[in-house]
């Protein structure tokens, strides 16, 4: 299976240098991709390809060859991406348009050279006829297996990615039971199968932690605005943003790598064979007031805050290939109205609590709930009393 290792590197300063700027090429390769395709789909009506950008950008760039066709594959995945969901309803998302300074810089199979005792040589392109001198880096713990590319990537200092094949194969998984999973911006993961079993993972403190994050940032940009753009405060100002940020990215990726390992050890000792996963992708967009009706009630501000940083989409990716090593399919499902609608009655009904109550006597936690609702709609196709006796609930938190 493919694995990824961020590492830290030592170099020499000179090379240190030239580090820097082949992300900043990258970078000039990214806006000069998004001119192009912009004046091709101008003069034609149509969307630029990858040859026809390798042939406007030959021998532009002192990067090696394939990295700079890594960035304009990424300029074109980014397109598509957009473009897909324009088609799904989501107008407002849009083409990539902003210019960038910095680029993560990407060197694949053959554009380097790892030796045995750390050192990898990254190759860069060719000048006159000769090739450039290779940028050389030492890395103290080079991953075992073969390297498929490296990636120059900054996390409050540069550091390489590795991706590399670990030779290790899926699991073999015969089991038959099925477990569905309702992800919250609370409980990260409220999961239950039909054996009965319910596992609960908190996200409190990952809302605790982008609370502070928030309130840091409200503080440093109300400093900003008061410095002239360009100044030495303004420029400590935004480094201390910068840090600030990456140093939540780096605590949402150690939680939601714990709460994604602690559930697919739950799935395998409860002897899960599929989990399916309410779609939410969605929920954090259509924020504003509708035009057609104005007086429709709309999220608040602060709800628009915290779903827009509700991070589902990287616990999905998590969750995704962890699965997959263990040999548990995941499947996704549209999970609309799973939330409000009763399985007994089938009256809907918006929660504003943590416990969903019925007209009926129906009572269940909100988020098990939503997973029953969940795997009914995977089972039968329709929200429907699934008669599963809850065994054992099995509450954890991402970290202890």
């Amino acid at each position: 299976m493919i694995r990824t290792h961020k590492t830290t590197f030592r170099t020499n300063k000179k090379d240190l240098e030239r580090l820097f700027a082949c992300n900043r090429i990258s970078a000039q390769v990214w806006n000069d991709c998004r001119e192009h395709a912009k004046n091709h789909h101008q003069q034609t009506g149509r969307w630029i390809n990858l040859s026809k950008l390798q042939q406007l950008t030959r021998k532009t760039y002192h990067l090696h060859s394939q990295s700079v066709q890594s960035v304009q594959e990424r300029y074109l995945k980014a397109r598509r991406n957009a473009w897909k969901a324009r088609q799904k309803g989501f107008i407002d998302i849009r083409y990539p348009y902003k210019e960038k300074k910095h680029y993560p810089t990407r060197w694949k199979k053959d554009g380097f050279v790892v030796h045995p005792d750390g050192l990898i040589k990254l190759k860069m392109c060719l000048n006159n006829g000769k090739r450039q001198p290779p940028i050389r880096v030492r890395v103290a713990d080079i991953p075992k297996g073969q390297i498929k590319e490296i990636e120059l990537v900054w996390d409050r200092r540069l550091m390489l990615a590795i991706s590399y094949e670990d030779g290790r194969k899926p699991q073999e998984n015969n089991n038959q039971c099925v477990a569905a999973i309702d992800m919250g911006e609370i409980h990260g993961i409220a999961c239950l199968a039909d054996n009965g079993r319910v596992l609960v993972i908190t996200s409190r403190k990952l809302r605790s932690q982008k609370r502070l994050r928030n309130k840091k940032y409200a503080e440093l940009q109300k400093k900003l605005s008061r410095c002239q753009k360009g100044s030495r405060r303004w420029k400590k100002l935004r480094r201390a943003l910068a840090k600030t940020l990456q140093k939540t990215e780096g605590q949402q990726r150690d939680i939601l790598h714990k709460s994604s390992y602690r559930f697919v050890k739950w799935a395998k000792t409860n002897q899960i064979g599929q989990v399916v996963v309410g779609d939410v992708d969605g929920v954090q967009r259509n924020t504003k007031a509708h035009k057609k009706n104005p007086k429709k009630k709309h999220r608040s501000r602060k709800v628009n805050q915290k779903l827009s940083q509700w991070p589902f989409g990287i616990l999905l990716r998590y969750l995704t290939y962890k699965l997959a090593a263990a040999g548990i399919d995941l499947t996704e499902i549209d999970e609309s109205y799973t939330t409000q609608t009763c399985p007994v009655c089938n009256r809907k009904k918006k929660v504003s609590g943590r416990t969903y109550r019925c007209y009926c006597g129906y009572v269940e936690h909100r988020d098990i709930h939503g997973a029953k609702n969940i795997l009914a709609k995977h089972k039968y196709g329709a929200i429907k009393d699934l008669g599963i006796k809850i065994t054992k609930v099995t509450y954890l938190r991402p970290t202890g």
